[in-house]
Parts: C-alpha cells; sequence; structure tokens
C-alpha cells in the first residue's frame, strides 16, 4: 500500500505551520480519531480538495507542529497498514487515501492524502475498534472534525453526487491523454520526492498518485483537472479555456482599433505566459520627484502583484464549463479582469469591498490544490485582501471588485496611477513635456512608446527596433510600440511620403529627445 505521494514533505511541516481545516496531527497510531477525520477529509464539506493526516508528528496546543518528531517505529509500519485498509472499509461507502512512508529528520512518518471523495456524503463509525459501532457523517471545521448534525448534516447530504465539476471524470477522454511529461515537471517544481520515481510507475499509477486518474481498476479515466493541467491542448475538452488579453488606445473600448493576444494551453502555463506578457509589455515605472527631499518615489503604473492576484483568482475560481474565457482588457487608465460565473453565493459585496469576505464553498478545489502547490496562490480566500494592499502600496487609487444579483460574472478593476497618467498627458500633448513646473515632479519610465524611444539609435528599420526591444509578436509591436511613439510625436519616419517602403527607416524627433533627457535626468 505504501507509495511516494506528489508532495513536499518539507513544506507540508514547515510552511503549513499549524493545524488547519486540510491538515492534522497526530503523535502515534490511534485509528479512532484518524479514521473520523479521514471522513470528513473524503465528505469535502468546503470543497478545499480534502486534507492530510501526517501520524508520527505531534503538535502544541496551539496546532503547530512540534520539532523533532515523535516517529513511528519501524516494527509497526506493516501493522499500521494492514489495520488501516480494514477500518477504512468501515467507512460507508469505503474511501482508501493515498498513504506514504517518509522520513523526516531520521523519524519515520505515515502521511496520508485524503481528497475530497467522488460518493459523499461518508459516514464513519464513531470508535472503529468498538464491538458495537454507530456510524455518523464527519465534517473539518476549521482545525477540529466534528458530527454533521442539524443544518450542517442537511447540507452535507445536498451535496450527493454534487462533485465540483473540476474533479469530475471526463467521459471524452483517455488515460493516454494526460502528458507524462507535463505531470514530471510539476512534481519537479513542487519537489516532490514522486519525481524520482516517476518513470517507474505506468501512467495510471502515475495519474492516481496525483489524483488526476479515477474510476475502477478495469476503467480508469482522468479528472477533468488532470486534462487542464497536463494535456498540451486542454480546449479540446473544454473549449474558451483561455486567457484573453485586449489592450485598447487611449480613446478605449468605443474606439475603432485595439490589439488582442490569445493564451491557451496547461493551467500553469497559460497563467504564466499571460503574466509575463503583461508584466514586460504594459507595467512601467514612474519617478516622482519631490521638492521637499532627496529621494525620488517610484511608482508602477499598476502594481504587477495585484494583477498577479486578480488574473490567479480569476483561473482559479471561474467556471469551466461556461464558454466564455478570462478577458484582461487594459486601458490608458485602468486594467479590467473579467471572468464568469460569479462569486458563491455566500460572498457579500459590501465584506468584498473591505476584504473580509469568506466564501462558503470552492467551485474549483482540486485547480486551487494544484495552484497552491506552484505558489500561485494560498487557497484561503487571501487574494483580494492581497490586491488591496498592493494598491495602497502603490499609492494607487483603490481597487473595484463588481458582480451582478445574479452572480453572472466577477471583475476587477485596478486603475493607473495617477502619476503615470500625468506621464501620459504630458507625452500625449502636441506642446511635449517640457511646458510647465510639475508639483511633484513626475518622470516617464518604462511605458511601450517610451521604451522604443530609448533604444531607438539613429535611424533604424522595424525589424531592428523589434529585435532590440526583444518582441516576437509582430502586430503587437506595431500597434502597441510603433503606432504609439508615432501618434505620440516622439518618433518619424525618415520617408514620410512612402510609409510602406522597404527601406523605411525611423528616428528621433525634438519631442522624442526631450523625453529621453527628462528620462536621464530623472536618473
Amino acid at each position: 500500500m505504501t507509495s511516494k505521494l506528489p508532495i513536499n514533505l518539507h513544506t507540508l511541516l514547515r510552511q503549513r505551520t499549524v493545524e488547519s481545516e486540510r491538515i492534522e496531527y497526530k503523535a502515534g497510531w490511534n485509528p479512532d480519531p484518524i479514521i473520523r477525520t479521514l471522513c470528513a477529509f473524503a465528505n469535502d464539506f468546503e470543497n478545499l480538495g480534502g486534507g492530510y493526516v501526517i501520524i508520527g508528528q505531534d503538535c502544541d496546543a496551539s496546532g503547530k507542529p512540534l520539532f523533532p518528531p515523535v516517529g513511528i517505529p519501524e516494527h509497526q509500519l506493516d501493522k499500521i497498514q494492514q489495520e488501516l485498509i480494514g477500518y477504512c472499509n468501515q467507512i460507508q461507502p469505503p474511501y482508501f487515501p493515498l498513504l506514504s512512508i517518509e522520513t523526516y529528520e531520521g523519524k519515520n512518518l505515515i502521511v496520508f492524502r485524503a481528497p475530497g471523495g467522488q460518493n459523499r456524503p461518508y459516514k464513519a463509525p464513531h470508535a472503529v475498534t468498538a464491538k458495537h459501532k454507530t456510524l455518523h457523517y464527519y465534517i473539518r471545521r476549521y482545525a477540529s472534525t466534528i458530527e454533521a448534525k442539524g443544518a450542517d448534516e442537511q447540507e452535507l447530504l445536498s451535496l450527493t453526487a454534487s462533485v465540483p465539476f473540476d474533479d469530475r471524470i471526463n467521459q471524452r477522454a483517455r488515460v493516454e491523454d494526460l502528458s507524462r511529461e507535463l505531470m514530471h515537471d510539476y512534481l519537479t517544481r513542487v519537489g516532490s520526492q514522486l519525481a524520482r520515481q516517476a518513470d517507474q510507475l505506468s501512467l495510471v499509477e502515475l495519474g492516481r498518485q496525483l489524483g488526476v486518474i479515477s474510476g475502477p481498476t478495469e476503467s480508469p479515466a482522468p479528472v477533468n483537472v488532470g486534462l487542464m493541467m497536463f494535456n498540451p491542448e486542454p480546449w479540446r475538452f473544454f473549449p474558451v479555456m483561455q486567457i484573453d488579453v485586449v489592450w485598447f488606445p487611449k480613446e478605449g473600448p468605443g474606439g475603432n482599433s485595439f490589439s488582442e493576444k490569445i493564451f491557451k494551453g496547461p493551467l500553469p502555463r497559460m497563467t504564466g505566459d499571460a503574466l509575463d506578457y503583461i508584466k514586460r509589455n504594459f507595467i512601467s515605472e514612474t519617478v516622482i520627484k519631490h521638492r521637499d527631499r532627496a529621494e525620488a518615489t517610484r511608482v508602477e503604473n499598476i502594481p504587477f502583484r495585484a494583477i498577479e492576484e486578480a488574473v490567479v483568482n480569476a483561473v482559479y475560481h471561474r467556471g469551466y464549463d461556461v464558454r466564455e474565457p478570462i478577458e484582461i482588457r487594459i486601458m490608458h487608465d485602468e486594467l479590467v479582469v473579467l471572468s464568469y460565473p460569479g462569486p458563491d453565493r455566500s460572498v457579500r459585496l459590501e465584506q468584498l469591498r473591505i476584504g473580509k469576505a469568506m466564501p462558503r464553498r470552492y467551485r474549483n478545489r482540486r485547480i486551487g490544490e494544484f495552484l497552491k502547490e506552484l505558489k500561485f496562490t494560498e487557497g484561503r480566500a487571501t487574494g483580494i485582501p492581497k490586491i488591496m494592499e498592493a494598491m495602497t502600496k502603490n499609492g494607487s487609487p483603490a481597487a473595484v471588485f463588481e458582480f451582478d444579483k445574479e452572480r453572472s460574472y466577477f471583475m476587477v478593476r485596478l486603475p493607473v496611477h495617477p502619476a503615470a497618467l500625468e506621464v501620459e498627458s504630458q507625452i500625449g500633448t502636441k506642446s511635449g513635456p517640457g511646458g510647465g513646473q510639475i508639483t511633484p515632479e513626475v518622470t516617464p519610465e518604462v511605458t511601450p512608446e517610451v521604451r522604443l524611444a530609448k533604444v531607438l539609435k539613429g535611424a533604424m528599420s522595424r525589424r531592428e527596433l523589434q529585435q532590440a526591444l526583444q518582441l516576437k509578436d509582430d502586430e503587437h509591436f506595431r500597434k502597441v510600440y510603433l503606432l504609439a511613439a508615432l501618434d505620440q510625436g516622439l518618433i518619424e519616419m525618415a520617408i514620410p511620403d512612402k510609409p510602406r517602403s522597404s527601406k523605411q527607416r525611423y528616428r528621433l524627433t525634438d519631442k522624442g529627445r526631450q523625453v529621453l533627457e527628462k528620462l536621464e535626468g530623472a536618473e
């Protein structure tokens, strides 16, 4: 029964330092409370993805693990595993967690990974060791396992056969649709010992260890989150599983032009690529000089940390059975992240706006689990407070959160910092940035058009400019950089009467030189 789990035990013990809804420590093998806790994790009342039980690891009264671990004697390991099989058969319907023998600080630990079950609700005896057994429903409430009674029991019963979409078996897919290479890459990134043994396991065994293959032995099948994470083309199974990044010029969505970039692929790659693209092309820094002190203040037009949290929040909580992409709209005065559908009914808008909303239940229990392991998210409703904190630290206007009464969408608006808007208005005026004293003085840093002006030496072709900026997307370079710099009057064509000439070159204007001089003065 022993196997390696797709976890980093060091991370589990050291970083998740306090007992919580998803982890429980036991100094020794005490089957009665352990089976009750496994039953509670199987019921996954909050859709958090189940949890872990670590045997051989003691904790103090506050729930923090104590080191070194107590450990399990070598001669007890086989006995505990054999007993566990019999006790898990007493859970109704039968439920078997994944088990691994791990060594930590020279001590043997038994680690159970208990994912949310496919056949909830589950019942377990109050005491599996008792002669006469009574079955009860158990759930997790904060760091405790409790019997579900009254309203909790009724709500648990209402979850019968209600498995979150990301944890459902996909009947249209085959085990072979999962990529061993992507699974191995994930295990390596999270520091799992299972990565060393992945090549020795069959694809089915590896998928079951990761919890992305379910079903009976004779008919295994991938679950949806496995295809989202470990299939190179998940849009074949989930149409419109993508992130659309749309940039609008200064006239906004009502104008006649925009630039669009679509990101697809496995969830980690899709999310990371979209964020990298935004960071490279749309994040700028503005230097604010103060008359009353020597130190200048540097602010981002929009703090990237806030964007990252908003995008990951959308990836985590969107409905993957809804045929709508995540859309990121970038305008001169704000960035908007839009996803479908809206939040859980337990979330109140007034609580959300002050960063104190706690969803009653999560839409995607397994996606959150994987994103947490990859350090994309903490998975405990911390995304919104972090967005608010990032905006405050940057001196930006407050983020705005919106959803309608029907909870059909969720929108996050991140306004651009006023100083960045002031720089843009300077660059965009015909008189150029040199007219008038500004208090505090603001200086442009890395807007796309200014970045282009900075790399322009003498007269350069379009291809030379694009290579100097290390940009691969021709259309994005043309719209976001080249046309913007021409429109702002920072650069000009060397052959203006033949704009499409193969010999066309671009050079700085007087206005462009003034902007760069102002920039150099700030540095």
